[in-house]
């Protein structure tokens, strides 16, 4: 995935704002880890960074938008990434099991800010996109838009042995 290292020790005291506008970034972790989305409107991250004894606080915001096909109907669709976050990393322990995203180096602790953005990234996307929480979908026989309209595929009136039960109300 393309990194975007950031060296701690050349952040003051007190502080630094980042903003990340490099699309290129994105439609290459797209291609890395396939993600089927295109660019909608440019992503941009925006990111302070306090540097700490032993790691960093980050607190930044990614908003944007990302063009992505709809679960039921295939349609692509317009869908608005806006996320915030506020996290301290930290040099990681020897007995840590998961990877930090701050490491050591001779120029002193460095923070891969590619990783975290890439993260939530991920977790502002749909499970399940929908273009619309009304979406009908396709046919499953025909594969018609059933937004565009019905399809003329013949309606199952279901199993004829079973139509007594048609009819059949049930009072609670």
């Amino acid at each position: 995935m393309s990194e975007l290292w950031i060296t701690l020790n050349d952040i003051p005291e007190e502080g630094q704002d980042f903003v990340f506008e490099d699309q290129k970034f994105w439609s290459d972790a797209w291609k890395q880890f396939e993600v089927d989305a295109r660019p909608g409107d440019p992503l941009i991250s925006e990111v302070n960074i306090l540097p700490q004894d032993k790691g960093c606080l980050i607190r930044g915001r990614t908003s944007g938008s990302v063009t992505i096909a709809c679960d039921r109907c295939t349609a692509d669709y317009k869908h608005q990434i806006s996320t915030e976050f506020d996290e301290f990393e930290q040099l990681a322990e020897a007995d840590d099991d998961e990877p930090s995203p701050v490491v050591k180096t001779k120029e002193g602790l460095k923070l891969d800010i590619g990783a975290l953005l890439w993260e939530h990234f991920v977790m502002a996307l749909p499970v399940k996109p929908l273009c619309n929480d009304k979406c009908k979908g396709l046919c499953d026989k025909c594969g018609a838009d059933l937004n565009k309209g019905n399809c003329k595929c013949e309606k199952e009136v279901g199993d004829p042995r079973l139509a007594v039960l048609r009819n059949l109300k049930i009072k609670n």
